[in-house]
This record gives structure tokens, sequence and C-alpha cells, in this order.
């Protein structure tokens, strides 16, 4: 009797280290000459899973952006998790913009994944479970296929692979 092998697909990001990262760009926002009077800062709402950037027009929201980008992608965050809204105009002469944090993978794109895992005629079987995919198949070598497939493509989240078996 031949055994299945598995893996899930999913997509995290670690929400202490967007934490830290806020922190070392503040640092620098603080420093920074250009951001003199600016108000400029960054704050992060776990629970909502959402980032709020406050300066005091959109070209200084653009730049801590920027900055805090930077920092994220040094710590090995996924940047394509995390998507910018409009910017807003708020009270007292500044702007404001809240940025999502996207976790786990949504549900229509987990259908294009499985889509394109068919149209490939992997000999694999996925599955949408929750936030994540679960690839199975008989052989190692059709699991190795997939992730690379999953990698190749462009699903507009940063997948990471977890419980290969």
């Amino acid at each position: 009797m031949a055994q299945d092998f598995s893996f899930d697909a999913v997509s995290e990001v670690d929400l202490n280290l967007v934490s830290e990262s806020i922190q070392v760009a503040m640092k620098e926002i603080v420093n920074r000459f250009d951001f003199k009077n600016a108000n400029a800062s960054i704050e992060l709402d776990a629970k909502a899973k959402k980032l709020i950037v406050r300066a005091s027009d959109e070209m200084k929201i653009d730049n801590a952006l920027d900055i805090l980008y930077l920092r994220m992608a040094k710590r090995g965050l996924p940047l394509k998790n995390f998507s910018k809204g409009k910017i807003e105009q708020a009270l007292g002469q500044t702007a404001r913009i809240e940025v999502a944090v996207q976790s786990g993978i949504p549900v229509d794109k987990a259908k294009e994944m499985v889509a394109a895992i068919k149209a490939a005629k992997c000999k694999a079987n996925a599955s949408i479970q929750a936030e994540q995919l679960r690839v199975s198949s008989k052989s190692k070598d059709e699991l190795q296929a997939v992730m690379a497939l999953l990698r190749e493509g462009n699903f507009g989240v940063e997948l990471q692979f977890r419980n290969f078996r």
C-alpha cells in the first residue's frame, strides 16, 4: 500500500518582525532632517492586521512607507502581503494611509492555485483548508513539481511551504 505525501502552502506574516521594523523605521524618521516638523508616525493594529501611517503630506507618507518597506525587506518579510489603501486627508493638515496586512491565502487566490495545479496536469490533489492549501500526492517528485509551479506563479501573495511529509 502506497503512502501519500503532502505539504501545506501558507502565506504568513510575522507581526513581531513587523513591529520591530516599525520601531527601527521610526528611529530613522525621527532623526532625518526631511521629516522635521512632519509629525510622521507609523502604528500597527495587530487585531485588525493593518498599519496606519500618518504625516503632514502625501510625499512624507510615501517616504515613510519606503523607509518601512526597506526595513521589512531586510528582515525577510514578504512585501507582497502588504497592500496600500488610498491616502486620506485627516484633521490638522495631516494625511494618513492604511496598509492592510494579508495573512493567510484568500479563497479566490487558493482557487487560482488549485486551477493552476490541475491545468499543469500534475498527479497531485489540492484542497483548500481555511487559509491554507494542502497538496497531497503519492510521489514526492510530483510535490516538488507543484512547489516549483506555485513559486513561479504570480498569485499576489508570498507563499511558504510547511509540513512536508
